[in-house]
């Protein structure tokens, strides 16, 4: 049926229409091929889209497939569905975003889009089209409009009748995160329901014991809070009430159970469904102990639309292989360009969903990476615009780290028998800076007998790398990257530092100033004399491919979608494995084997100076 309802709003807007610009190249966010700001009004009487059902989640769910049915008269093989919520996208107008732009501006991009052919071999013949898509809850309800034209000069024909989720102010998507003291967990989800409607908070209790309640915290994003473009224009989305609770006095390595709530102002109560999580062991403490790190997953679309092709296309290979080994994980650390948004917010949900599985049960700690943080004048170390005028507000606000502030996004955390320094690249490194202060308390603050496997983990490569870009810049590393911080990583001995933002798998020797320290290449005794530097960027988005130089220290590559995943069986034995996200089979390991007292084994540069008096 025609959607007229806001359409007539939709054909004043566009007479006055301005262009933001080109399209941005391959490799970029997918959407910003849709020039949904150069979109024309073409409705005809004989096109339409239905869709159903009319509401979604009645069983409780979060997630549901809507069908289509959909006709043109004079059909396309370019004419494509986009999905948009809400569903009189029509209504949304920018401001100008500098003096050449005449407001009003057509304001809104699909959340996702698909070509009206994908799935109906005959629609050029026939004019008549079928399509599933698959719709998560985002708090409004969605319209689905029929376009001719391609991508970059879209005239809408026909809009959809509207469909709903039953709650879709419902609490959803929670995400966990250690807090800033061992015993504590915090709880981060996105709701509806803000303040002035109702209190949220979380109900939690350890196993066979009686539950309990804590209060949680609110946070919204506005659109001014965004640097710039696409973010403040076609690509802002409300992104809904995010709050953060804060478990606290948790026994170590316990089971908890936990859900999400709101106490409306009526009385009434809405719930989430139930989750678990295990507490954290306490530092030092003698487990087994299972961390899984990657970088640059992003997200992906199960239902085919072609939002995400070849943008990241090992991305649910990864979440899957996660999901199905979940029992056999404890904490994960995802290291720097998280989902790719790059303005576009609706994205944030659709991650944050996608890896709700794995977030909701076991710590997800994520670092910054260049597509959460980077804008010009903002404060950024670089001055590009890869996070499409986010300038890191989604990433800070979405998750939580405990660092003294989240908008200088380093921070330490312990986990047993590991010590975790985490930098932020988007941010100065070098010696003198806050940054690199917080990086050698961090190293030196650590009781080596207490937590032996000391950890070092950043975005960008501040180590060392064969990608082909990095060997064009001539340093196989970040410019500056490592000048600085190798002097650290001997000094306190850091056992392996990992790196995401190159999007495939290396792993090197142990080493120090280009000189590898260690001649042995998988079964480590004693000392290793140096840094063992890993690139686990292969989580999911569009390979990288390496240099035709043969460097000297690199041990293993792999240009394949993939993760890392460490094991402390105690404070002696580490185990180290890649694993490709296409089949979960381990294919590079290692295994480092010490005693205490080889941590404390002089090498160059790591040992003070001794008296010479006997």
């Amino acid at each position: 049926m025609m959607r007229l309802c806001g359409l007539i709003v939709l054909g004043v807007l566009l007479g006055t229409l301005v262009c933001f610009g080109e399209p941005r190249p391959n490799g970029e966010q997918p959407l910003s091929n849709v020039a949904i700001h150069k979109a024309t009004f073409a409705l005809h009487d004989l096109a339409y889209v239905n869709a159903s059902p009319l509401v979604l989640g009645l069983t409780g769910g979060n997630s549901e497939w809507v069908n289509l049915q959909f006709s043109c008269p004079n059909p396309s093989n370019d004419d494509w569905i986009g999905v948009f919520s809400p569903s009189n996208f029509s209504s949304s107008i920018c401001m100008p975003e500098n003096l050449r732009d005449q407001p009003p501006l057509l304001c809104t991009a699909p959340i996702k889009f698909q070509f009206a052919n994908y799935s109906s071999p005959n629609y050029i013949s026939t004019g008549m089209g079928l399509l599933k898509l698959q719709l998560i809850n985002q708090r409004a309800d969605f319209s689905f409009a029929l376009f001719s034209g391609g991508l970059s000069t879209p005239k809408l024909i026909a809009v959809s009748n509207a469909v709903v989720f039953a709650n879709p102010k419902a609490p959803l998507y929670p995400r966990l995160a250690q807090g800033k003291s061992w015993n504590e967990m915090t709880v981060t989800w996105t709701s509806g329901y803000g303040n002035a409607e109702a209190e949220p908070f979380v109900e939690w209790n350890r196993l066979g014991g009686a539950p309990m309640q804590s209060p949680a915290g609110t946070l919204t994003i506005s659109r001014n809070s965004m640097c710039g473009s696409p973010a403040r224009t076609v690509g802002w989305r409300d992104a809904g009430f995010i709050h953060t609770s804060f478990l606290k006095d948790l026994w170590p390595n316990s089971m908890y159970t936990y859900k999400l709530g709101h106490r409306l102002f009526n009385g009434s109560y809405i719930w989430s469904q139930i989750y678990h999580f295990k507490a954290s062991p306490y530092p030092g403490q003698d487990s087994l102990q299972r961390v899984v790190i990657y970088g640059d997953m992003g997200k992906a679309e199960r239902d085919g639309s072609n939002e995400y092709n070849n943008f990241q296309p090992g991305s649910l290979n990864t979440t899957d292989q996660l999901i199905r080994d979940l029992k056999n994980i404890d904490i994960v650390f995802h290291i720097g360009d998280l989902c790719y948004a790059n303005g576009y917010l609706s994205q944030w949900d659709q991650f944050t969903s996608q890896i709700e599985p794995i977030a909701s049960s076991v710590p997800y700690m994520v670092a910054s990476g260049n597509h959460e943080r980077d804008w010009p004048g903002t404060g950024s170390f670089y001055g590009n615009m890869d996070s499409g005028g986010e300038c890191g507000v989604l990433a800070e606000t979405m998750f939580y780290v405990p660092a003294e502030n989240r908008a200088k996004f380093w921070y330490q955390t312990d986990y047993g028998m590991f010590r975790f320094c985490i930098a932020d690249t988007e941010h100065d490194w070098r010696e003198g800076s806050e940054q690199y202060k917080f990086i050698e308390n961090c190293l030196a603050t650590v009781d080596r007998q207490k937590q032996p496997w000391l950890i070092f983990l950043a975005h960008r490569v501040l180590g060392y790398s064969s990608d082909s870009y990095y060997a064009e810049e001539g340093s196989f590393e970040e410019p500056m990257g490592r000048e600085s911080l190798q002097g650290l990583w001997q000094k306190y001995r850091v056992d392996i530092a990992f790196y995401g933002h190159v999007h495939n798998y290396e792993r090197t020797c142990p080493i120090y100033q280009n000189v590898c320290t260690n001649k042995e290449k998988s079964i480590y005794k004693g000392p290793l004399n140096g840094t063992i530097h890993v690139v686990a960027g292969g989580g999911g988005a569009s390979l990288s491919d390496y240099t035709t130089i043969q460097t000297k220290w690199s041990i293993y590559k792999d240009l394949d979608f993939g993760f890392v995943k460490l094991t402390a069986f105690d404070h002696s034995t580490l185990l180290f494995e890649y694993k490709k996200s296409r089949d979960g089979k381990v294919y590079d390991s290692f295994t480092i084997s010490r005693d205490y007292r080889d941590i404390l084994a002089c090498t160059i540069d790591n040992c003070p100076r001794m008296t010479l008096a006997s």
